[in-house]
């Protein structure tokens, strides 16, 4: 009986390391909620641990992807979903701006978000995928286990229902 690399204490780190803040993101993405998708990110990997063994690393990333994905599901049954951005803790002075831009800018971002929101699942989470993560169409790809010309679709509907919302984004 032969153990998985994943039971490799330094490889499950590095594989931790590399994978846990984009399964958080994907998570936040999908589902709406910051610190489920933290708690859930860290089940999914405990999970991992506890499996490892029967886990081959080559595997491991879509095993902690499908177990976050069906914790959370399970965790928002009968929830309607809705898209919050967690506030950066951004501390920009802005004494020179004069209080009508910042009316603007404050009623632009809050017009986006309700857009964003307004988009459907499957174009909500490749389009933030791809714009907030800055991840290439083949890693959404990858992740979403979807075809490339799949993901170019969603993000190109996502884009055109968002260019609806704002004249200004043709």
């Amino acid at each position: 009986m032969s153990s998985s690399e994943v039971c490799n204490e330094s490889v499950f780190s590095i594989f931790f390391r590399k994978n846990a803040n984009a399964l958080r993101n994907y998570l936040y993405y999908k589902f709406g909620n910051l610190s489920q998708a933290e708690d859930i990110t860290q089940d999914a990997f405990i999970k991992l641990w506890q499996n490892c063994a029967d886990v081959p690393l080559e595997k491991a990333k879509s095993y902690v992807y499908t177990i976050a994905t069906n914790s959370s599901l399970n965790v928002i049954t009968h929830e309607k979903v809705k898209l919050k951005y967690q506030k950066r803790n951004t501390q920009n002075v802005r004494i020179h701006e004069n209080p009508e831009f910042l009316l603007e800018e404050s009623q632009f971002k809050e017009k986006l978000l309700k857009a964003i929101e307004k988009l459907n699942e499957t174009q909500r989470v490749a389009f933030l995928m791809h714009r907030i993560d800055g991840k290439k169409y083949s890693e959404i790809a990858e992740i979403l286990n979807i075809s490339v010309k799949a993901v170019e679709k969603r993000i190109h509907i996502a884009l055109t229902e968002l260019r609806k919302e704002f004249d200004y984004f043709k």
